[in-house]
């Protein structure tokens, strides 16, 4: 069982009163369900709690619950389209992924009101869910109203963009190989990129980058931690690849976006 929301009364069934702003696994005495399928029930108390039951617990949560939320008896709001299309969604959900503000929901209204059906689902895709192919020109309209959210932040990270609206990549050439980074993911992991991506928005070509100072095992790392944020456990850190990193973290300005990635780094060398 999945469940988030207010617990004040501790109705989570968590084992304390603190209240859930994500979805956390709730552990049950035994199995519920023994079929094998992964959309069971989903409800919504008084006190705006949110219960979601599934079997097996690997079920796809993100992919289930976008499906719930088109279901006209789990929603509670409606937008209108540009083309005059309805689209459901569920009022609960959005209060807690925008930041649990009223206001930015009239918002989001605004702006879906100007959308197409296909370009409005992709919004609620991304908000609904933690992976989204989203066009690059909704993302700078909807971060207003959600740049205040720290976890719909961490959502905006792992966007990558759709197939159908020409792929962005910054290429930088390495003696060994090529690599092609997303610039929406880096547009949000670097602040060298965010002048650089709103002049290009328009533009498909590719621009490349000779950058082949760095080892391939320090870009490979640095790599890893533009898109998750966390340091590769299964790469030997040496010193040679400290210096080396350095040099990469001043170069895509990853310290003004984590001030603390250097110390990360050398912790672990150190232990």
């Amino acid at each position: 069982m999945i469940g988030f929301g207010n617990n004040n009364s501790g109705q989570l069934g968590t084992g304390d009163t603190k209240s859930q702003l994500i979805p956390i696994q709730i552990e049950l005495p035994k199995l519920r369900f023994n079929e094998n399928i992964s959309n069971y029930h989903i409800s919504c108390g008084y006190y705006k709690s949110f219960l979601y039951y599934s079997s097996p617990s690997f079920s796809n949560l993100e992919e289930d619950l976008i499906k719930l939320f088109e279901r006209k008896e789990f929603c509670d709001i409606s937008f209108k389209t540009k083309n005059g299309e309805i689209i459901e969604a569920h009022k609960l959900i959005l209060k807690y992924r925008l930041n649990q503000n009223e206001n930015q929901i009239e918002k989001l209204q605004e702006i879906i009101s100007k959308k197409s059906i296909k370009e409005s689902n992709q919004i609620f895709e991304m908000i609904y869910s933690n992976n989204s192919k989203i066009n690059p020109k909704l993302y700078f309209e909807i971060k207003e109203i959600i740049n205040s959210n720290e976890k719909i932040e961490e959502t905006m990270k792992r966007i990558y963009l759709n197939e159908n609206e020409n792929e962005k990549y910054f290429i930088i050439e390495r003696k060994e190989k090529q690599y092609k980074f997303p610039k929406l993911i880096l547009i949000m992991r670097s602040e060298l990129y965010r002048g650089m991506f709103l002049s290009v928005t328009d533009d498909t070509s590719n621009k490349v980058t000779d950058y082949s100072e760095l080892s391939n095992k320090s870009f490979q790392l640095l790599e890893y931690w533009i898109y998750s944020n966390q340091i590769k456990e299964d790469i030997q850190i040496t010193q040679e690849i400290l210096n080396e990193i350095k040099i990469g973290i001043d170069y895509f300005q990853l310290n003004q976006t984590n001030p603390n990635l250097f110390d990360l780094l050398i912790n672990k060398f150190n232990n």
